[in-house]
């Protein structure tokens, strides 16, 4: 057996250049190279679309499912230029390669960068590659080149220098910047020690962790996104080459220890950007986090919350309807209002439009459930949205609606409310008021093709007179990535989110203009950070006031993406309400069994008179 893998020589996908009798080409022959010659100092290879040959190293990993299967080499020795990577990826498609861990190989083939999308404006990095490669085991059984520990001084603070546009031609410099540090690591072993979970599990089979623990770190163990220029540069994801039948993939919370050592090699993904593909995996402590509950609003205090509920349809199973149900009412304490997002119709997604818009069931049982776990019978108001327009998944016509508890606030019903009706202020004796209620904000507006229509209601509470407006703004989908080959990355979706608080701001402005005490509370998934120029448009002045930027800022999220604990949802407030606090109340973002993707957030407010009242001696 042992001569047999000595003499033993993989060809995968051969080049249809000729080929020399040891089955090495011509140009190859002439052209030998290292791992480190071939990655070079800058993030692309100095070979790419060369044949290289006797490229040596030993086999560290081996991937062996989906259709991009291949293997890890790397070079025991290395060139000590701390820039150059010494390991490298070989390429062999949909064939899982006879190689092992541990066997010296020689590989000859074509130096490839490969972008995730068109490598003509993909805003991902590329990796390096072997593509149609042969290779020829030397050795078997050879020891693995020792996995370089990541500590909490090992990357800089900054990710990478800004210097606008690509950062591919730049010379690398790992030890000033963390995004540089990985790219002179890529397709090389390393490891982590007992490190601490900044999310939960994902359905994708992803763990993120981080190497930096008092990076802006929460006390609930996530780490916080605060400002453009705070780039996270601790968080790490994880994913597992070890088969889920040798190893099943963990569970896990945000807060959790990944205890022993987790040891891998890098690669670069586009989702997560450079990741440890872990070929041994430490075990999940749990870290005991518990989902947190408000406090009960007084009574004369008005509650409003605003909550996510991540494509809630009326044909979802009953368990998911009793779950959000059950933290409506005990960790959210009943809200006397809800300023619901994604909600779908009936029947849910479909691949093709069946006409069917109403979302009656969907509400009536989510309602049902709340009753069931011992909340008020609350009810809802909501407008129907055209087939298709909303954006959001196919066929599911996403929507925002209302509920509230009747025994505590009355809703102004005023007809006329449709799909393409906009919704005016108008004044009633001086008093602001709507022309339909519900209603939407500018449902024809450019700012809100294919996206979700803000919708206004007008309630009373206590004799008092409120405005509220559910949002969901367009998502965030199509922004160039953190760890991207443009830097800084353009925040390409915002160009949609600014124009869509421009015509919510007007809305406020319009209530505003009638009495400037009126009480207006704007709230829903605004996808977009407090310190965005979407929240700045809908601030700027004073008209309205970010509650979350009242919140201590490591409790300012509601949502985690890729490791990194940060805002989307909002509640923002007039003038009028200066008694109103905020709580971001963590049930799920944190957590691998979520019923939503999406913390929920709630304020008590203590409505004003309006302009009577202030006007009052």
């Amino acid at each position: 057996m042992i001569r047999q893998r000595l003499a033993r020589t993989a060809t995968v996908a051969l080049a249809t250049a000729a080929v020399i009798g040891s089955g090495v080409t011509a140009a190859a022959a002439e052209n030998t190279q290292t791992i480190a010659g071939i990655q070079g100092t800058t993030w692309l290879s100095p070979h790419a679309g060369e044949t290289v040959s006797g490229v040596s190293g030993v086999v560290t990993a081996i991937k062996r499912f989906g259709s991009a299967r291949g293997f890890w080499f790397q070079d025991p020795d290395g060139d000590d230029d701390p820039r150059t990577s010494e390991g490298l990826f070989v390429f062999t498609g949909a064939t899982t390669p006879d190689v092992e861990p541990g066997d010296a190989v020689q590989v000859t083939g074509t130096v490839k960068e490969f972008y995730p999308t068109n490598p003509a404006d993909s805003p991902y990095l590329s990796t390096t590659e072997l593509v149609d490669a042969q290779w020829t085991v030397r050795s078997p059984g050879n020891p693995l080149p020792d996995a370089e520990l990541l500590k909490p001084d090992t990357l800089s603070d900054v990710l990478t220098d800004t210097p606008g546009g690509t950062i591919e031609p730049s010379e690398l410099a790992p030890d000033s910047y963390a995004l540089d540090f990985w790219e002179s690591r890529e397709g090389m072993r390393m490891a982590v020690d007992g490190p601490r979970l900044v999310g939960p599990s994902t359905p994708y089979y992803e763990l993120y962790v981080t190497t930096k623990p008092d990076q802006y770190a929460s006390p609930r163990g996530g780490t916080v996104y605060t400002g453009y220029e705070n780039d996270n540069t601790g968080v790490l994801k994880i994913e597992s080459l070890i088969p889920f039948s040798e190893r099943p993939f963990p569970d896990a919370d945000t807060g959790d220890t990944l205890c022993g050592t987790t040891s891998g090699v890098i690669e670069y993904d586009r989702f997560g950007g450079y990741t440890l593909q872990a070929t041994e995996l430490g075990r999940v402590v749990d870290g005991g986090l518990a989902r947190e509950t408000t406090r009960e609003q007084r009574p004369n205090e008005l509650s409003v919350a605003s909550y996510n509920v991540e494509n809630l349809s009326g044909v979802d199973n009953q368990a998911r309807f009793d779950a959000l149900a059950r933290e409506l009412v005990d960790n959210l304490r009943s809200p006397d209002i809800v300023a619901l997002a994604e909600i779908q119709d009936n029947n849910g997604p479909a691949d093709t439009d069946d006409g069917v818009v109403a979302a009656d069931e969907t509400l009536r049982r989510f309602t049902d459930a709340i009753v069931d776990s011992g909340g008020p019978r609350y009810e809802w108001r909501q407008i129907d949205p055209l087939e298709g327009q909303d954006g959001g998944q196919p066929g599911g016509n996403i929507r925002v609606g209302f509920l509230f508890d009747p025994h505590r606030v009355s809703f102004v019903d005023r007809e006329g409310g449709d799909a393409t009706t906009p919704v005016e202020v108008t004044s009633d004796r001086g008093e602001p008021q709507l022309s339909i209620s519900p209603g939407r904000i500018a449902p024809n507006d450019d700012a809100f093709v294919d996206s979700r229509k803000p919708l206004a209601g007008e309630f009373t509470f206590r004799g008092r007179t409120v405005f509220v407006v559910a949002t969901h703004f367009s998502s965030k989908f199509g922004d160039q990535p953190v760890h991207g080959r443009f830097q800084p990355p353009e925040r390409v979706s915002e160009q949609e989110r600014i124009p869509q608080a421009e015509r919510v701001r007007g809305f406020v402005d319009d209530v505003l203009a009638v009495d400037e005490h009126a009480n207006v509370v704007v709230a829903g998934d605004i996808n977009d950070f407090q310190f965005s120029p979407t929240i700045g448009t809908l601030t700027e002045g004073g008209a309205l006031r970010a509650l979350v930027d009242e919140l201590p800022t490591h409790d300012q999220y509601t949502y985690i993406y890729e490791g990194r604990s940060q805002v989307l949802d909002h509640i923002l407030v007039s003038p009028a309400l200066d008694e109103a606090d905020i709580d971001a109340v963590h049930i799920n973002a944190e957590f691998h069994d979520q019923s939503s993707d999406h913390d929920p957030l709630i304020s008590r407010l203590r409505p004003a008179g309006g302009k009577s009242a202030a006007h009052r001696p």
